[in-house]
């Protein structure tokens, strides 16, 4: 149960952090999207973020966030492993199935539903 309430609470303060920067600041919801990813990624690369995914579990890793870290620790990984070219397929091979569910579901929608143009 406390597992529940941590990534409830940790990814709620993600959330709120991005309504306040909304709020209180000129920034759009795209700034915030890249700022949040820009972060998860830097604080992955750094290696801050991880304490923050073992105290959060899904909290942390399911916001953009999250996918910043899975970038940056899928370029540290990919560069262990294959050099310099690993910075190029390192973060793909960690973040695609995440890429590719966004996209399959995305499609679906818009064959199931009517998208507005």
């Amino acid at each position: 149960m406390q597992e529940y309430i941590m990534a409830f609470l940790v990814g709620g303060a993600i959330c709120i952090i991005g309504q306040l920067l909304m709020d209180l600041t000129n920034l759009t919801p795209a700034h915030v999207l890249v700022l949040f990813v820009v972060m998860g990624t830097v604080l992955g690369g750094l290696g801050w973020y991880q304490p923050l995914v073992e105290l959060g579990g899904a909290g942390a890793t399911v916001p953009l966030t999250g996918f910043g870290n899975s970038l940056a620790a899928g370029t540290l990984e990919g560069v262990d492993k294959y050099g310099f070219l690993g910075i190029f397929n390192g973060a793909l091979s960690a973040t695609a199935s995440g890429l590719m569910a966004a996209i399959v579901f995305g499609f679906l929608m818009a064959v199931i539903f009517n998208p507005k143009g």
